[in-house]
């Protein structure tokens, strides 16, 4: 049994998975190790140099280590004015990449390979250096031992057309992809226990999904289930009379930050509360910047501009939380004059990041948490204040400490974010 199976085609819900990058030189194989790795021609294979042209993402599963993302990239080699863009395309993939696979051949190594290599290490990403192509011409020994004193790793010996060492490079893979980018650690774990009662405050709104819950919502139950507590699902103006009625008293609740108001009157005070998206924040996102960032709003002056991140793209409402509600409830809570850009995606931004006085992050439910973590490094870097979607929500409405305390209680000294 194949230890690949592949599935063709891909939504942005599975974005979230593990991406792994394949690089190297026009015509050095990369396309054919594509197919051979997926067991299909999903990727045309020329003689030709530059047959791959732009970043192509294509999703598999490995067997007995989950599912992942292959980006197939454009030659690192690539020339004239098109094909400069078509490196820096290449390049742009490395802030999405978990493992990168640099395929080499004919005993090559120059200044490509030593660039991407920098590159590599600038990110802190894992890499395997592959020589393909080893049925025409194997590597030497004075190659193999220039590669690992350059790189510090050996070199993999493989070809697509015989599919030599197969097996061990899907073990190399497995074991070198790093755990934090298919480990799935807990969203509530260390809070709720077995037996526990979760209420989840869903609004069904215009800006709902038809039939079905967001992804952060649906993430929530499974936790919950997993931990073997037990969900409930409620929306705003139902929870005062469930809570009347039943009598029931929660270990905890999560609510949409967009009725946090709503929910903090709603919940008992000694009940914890707290927003999926601030959730996501501790889950997935760079909580102590957030909690670090977030009082700063209250600093912003007039012609300050404010930088909303969305890492999904989506219909737009008329009240969008985004490009309406956010920027409206820091305007009115600020009183000052301010400028707002949101970009969705992974799109470049509209200005020099150093042109902002805060960066503010949606929860990243559709994104690893490499790419939201790179999104918000270079806000960090020049020591602009990032915060996220529902902590800033939270702190505008007077509910901010509330609303971090499940979270900060267990990891931090409380008093030093209140």
């Amino acid at each position: 049994m194949s230890d690949i199976i592949f599935y063709i085609g891909m939504t942005k819900g599975r974005d979230a998975k593990p991406h792994i990058g394949i690089y190297g030189r026009r015509n050095n194989g990369k396309s054919s190790l594509i197919n051979c790795l997926a067991g299909q021609d999903i990727a045309i294979v020329s003689d030709q140099p530059g047959t791959t042209t732009d970043p192509v993402k294509k999703s598999f599963e490995i067997t007995g280590f989950g599912p992942v993302i292959l980006v197939d990239t454009a030659g690192i080699d690539d020339s004239g004015e098109l094909g400069q863009k078509r490196v820096d395309r290449t390049v742009g993939t490395l802030d999405i990449i978990d493992l990168a696979l640099l395929v080499v051949t004919d005993n090559s190594w120059g200044e490509y390979e030593d660039d991407l290599i920098s590159k590599f290490r600038d990110q802190e990403l894992p890499f395997i250096v592959i020589h393909s192509k080893s049925d025409i011409e194997l590597p030497s020994e004075e190659f193999k031992n220039k590669v690992s004193t350059f790189t510090g790793t050996s070199l993999f010996e493989f070809s697509s057309k015989d599919k030599r060492n197969y097996e061990e490079l899907i073990s190399l893979i497995r074991s070198t992809i790093p755990e934090h980018s298919y480990k799935t650690p807990t969203l509530l774990g260390d809070l709720i226990k077995y037996g526990d009662i979760v209420i989840l405050i869903t609004p069904i709104d215009v800006e709902a999904p038809a039939g079905r819950l967001i992804l952060p919502q649906v993430q929530a139950i499974r936790d919950i289930l997993d931990n073997d507590a037990v969900a409930i699902v409620l929306k705003e103006r139902e929870v005062d009379t469930f809570l009347k009625k039943t009598r029931i008293i929660p270990a905890l609740a999560i609510t949409d930050s967009q009725v946090f108001k709503k929910a903090d009157a709603s919940i008992p005070p000694e009940i914890p509360l707290t927003s999926f998206s601030i959730m996501l924040a501790r889950f997935k996102g760079d909580f102590d910047n957030y909690l670090k960032g977030t009082p700063k709003i209250s600093d912003l002056q007039d012609g300050d501009r404010v930088l909303l991140l969305e890492s999904c793209t989506h219909h737009v409402a008329c009240d969008d939380i985004g490009r309406t509600k956010i920027p409206r409830w820091i305007s009115n809570y600020t009183g000052k004059k301010l400028e707002y850009d949101v970009v969705a995606g992974l799109d470049k931004l509209p200005k020099p990041i150093t042109d902002y006085s805060l960066v503010i992050q949606c929860g990243g439910c559709m994104i690893t948490r490499k790419q939201l973590n790179n999104r918000l490094k270079p806000a960090i870097r020049e020591g602009i204040p990032v915060t996220n979607y529902g902590m800033a929500i939270a702190y505008v409405q007077g509910i901010y400490n509330r609303a971090i305390a499940p979270f900060v209680k267990s990891a931090y000294n409380k008093m030093d974010y209140l």
